[in-house]
């Protein structure tokens, strides 16, 4: 079976600095489990809710995203199940896994005056590639980088909904309102960016209509969400400006490209749960009642759903939801 892969390129100009920002530590509930499990609430959740201070001796443990960095780091890309898990558990819970852990080790060690690396997450299907990434951007939004996220370049090219002729090169096809809602969630996450970075060239839209060269990088953006449009060609212009940009010793960005697809590049192989992590997210799952049959919370139960999930996220997730 062919492995499904995901990347993210990262980039850093010279002269910038950003100090680490810790979140908020959320409020927890005490765990109201069996007494077997003594110190349950130690266990399966970290003291430590800054992606940044977290290293292996949190490794298993859930730590939680504040709601606000949901919203604005995740406008869009999130596993549909986890967001609805989220909505259900009225939390945001991500375990820190040792993939997560060694890129961003890497990021953390990064030579950023040599060209550009590239990590990629792989493995089998549903063991936690994507939350894996979402735990490496979450890392680089607190540490102040611009974040460039598509969630599956592959969706691109698949399904289109609706397709015009590009007016840039009538051999292409656009995709309006794709490019349109992508330039939204590219906004909200990076608001704070589109005032201090300026285009270094200048883009004819219409007759009528054009970008001046040395204009905001926001002024592009709401040109394409109000420009339906143009919206594909203003999604190409931002890449490009980004990436021109992003190398240069004057720019004040860090960039973080996170891109769903398929190809090799720095392998980082994430496996199914270990026996720590499956024991750490069974007493999660029993802490938010999510499982609630009584079988399933004895040791018998608990032996019955590792046979059958093979400790993979996704697998145990889904039959939990029926416990």
């Amino acid at each position: 079976m062919a492995l499904q892969r995901l990347s993210l390129r990262v980039r850093q100009t010279i002269n910038h600095a950003r100090s680490l920002h810790s979140t908020v530590f959320c409020q927890q509930q005490e765990a109201l489990v069996d007494h077997s499990y003594p110190d349950q609430f130690s266990i399966f959740r970290s003291p430590e809710h800054d992606p940044a201070c977290h290293t292996e001796n949190h490794a298993g443990q859930f730590y939680t995203v504040p709601a606000s960095h949901i919203r604005t780091v995740f406008p869009h890309g999130l596993p549909p199940r986890f967001q609805e898990q989220i909505k259900t558990f009225n939390e945001a819970c991500v375990m820190i896994r040792p993939p997560a852990l060694e890129v961003i080790s890497y990021l953390k060690q990064t030579n950023f005056n040599k060209p550009a690396q590239r990590y990629v997450f792989y493995g089998t299907s549903g063991s936690g590639k994507t939350l894996s990434l979402c735990h490496t951007i979450h890392f680089c939004y607190t540490q102040g980088w611009l974040v460039l996220h598509i969630p599956d370049a592959h969706r691109w090219v698949k399904n289109c909904k609706e397709l015009h002729q590009s007016s840039f090169k009538s051999a292409r096809f656009d995709q309006p309102l794709q490019a349109t809602e992508w330039l939204r969630c590219f906004k909200i996450t990076n608001e704070h960016f589109l005032s201090k970075i300026k285009t270094k060239h200048r883009y004819v839209w219409t007759k009528r209509e054009f970008t001046e060269e040395g204009s905001l990088l926001g002024e592009l953006v709401d040109q394409g969400i109000s420009r339906v449009k143009s919206s594909s060609d203003v999604v190409g212009a931002v890449m490009k400006e980004l990436r021109l940009q992003s190398g240069q010793s004057d720019a004040a960005f860090r960039l973080l490209q996170r891109i769903r697809l398929h190809g090799p590049l720095h392998p980082v192989s994430v496996s199914n749960y270990s026996e720590k992590e499956f024991e750490s997210c069974y007493l999660y799952y029993i802490d938010r009642h999510w499982l609630q049959h009584p079988q399933s919370r004895t040791e018998d139960g608990k032996k019955e759903l590792i046979f059958l999930s093979n400790r993979n996220p996704w697998m145990l997730e889904k039959i939990c939801a029926f416990l």
